[in-house]
């Protein structure tokens, strides 16, 4: 449990500014676009609050590349409503547990790891009004939202003169 190095020193403001401004474009975009094609409003998703930390918080970082975005949520939204759909009769402990871990394996297996990811499986398994949409969740609200999240991240994470911020630095 011994540290193997400093913590990294802080940010320059600009990166601290170009994150906030990603994550005020992109959360809101997915908030207005909820608000304006769905009654309920279940676009707005914890997960993709986790996802804005990354993309544009940390553009550079594989987790936060647009294969792991699209494909991390999208496949994990299909392991949370195949944990339900073919699980639920397992207690519900049980049941949160292995949505989390097939994600992970998933993820894992197809090279998409994003931690919101496993979240966005929990999500839907914890009940709520989103387990009406079924086999839709991957696709809406889920795979919608992570490509609105992914066009705002695209734009402000390259309008930044600093190379190391542009995104993406791999798209498959």
């Amino acid at each position: 449990m011994k540290p193997k190095q400093q913590r990294p020193p802080k940010k320059h403001i600009s990166k601290i500014l170009w994150s906030v401004l990603g994550s005020f474009l992109g959360i809101y975009l997915v908030a207005v676009f909820g608000k304006l094609f769905s009654t309920d409003f279940v676009f707005l998703l914890g997960s993709f609050g986790a996802s804005a930390v990354l993309i544009y918080g940390a553009p550079e970082a594989s987790f936060s590349q647009p294969r792991n975005l699209i494909g991390g949520h999208i496949l994990s939204a299909f392991c949370g409503v195949i944990s339900v759909k073919f699980f639920g009769f397992l207690p519900f402990e049980i049941l949160c547990a292995v949505s989390v871990a097939l994600s992970v394996f998933v993820m894992h297996f197809t090279t998409t790891m994003h931690p919101p990811g496993g979240a966005t499986a929990l999500i839907y398994v914890m009940g709520n009004d989103l387990n009406t949409l079924g086999w839709l969740y991957p696709i809406t609200p889920i795979g919608i939202g992570a490509f609105l999240m992914l066009i705002v991240a695209l734009i402000v994470n390259n309008l930044s003169s600093n190379t190391k911020r542009h995104y993406p630095i791999y798209w498959i």
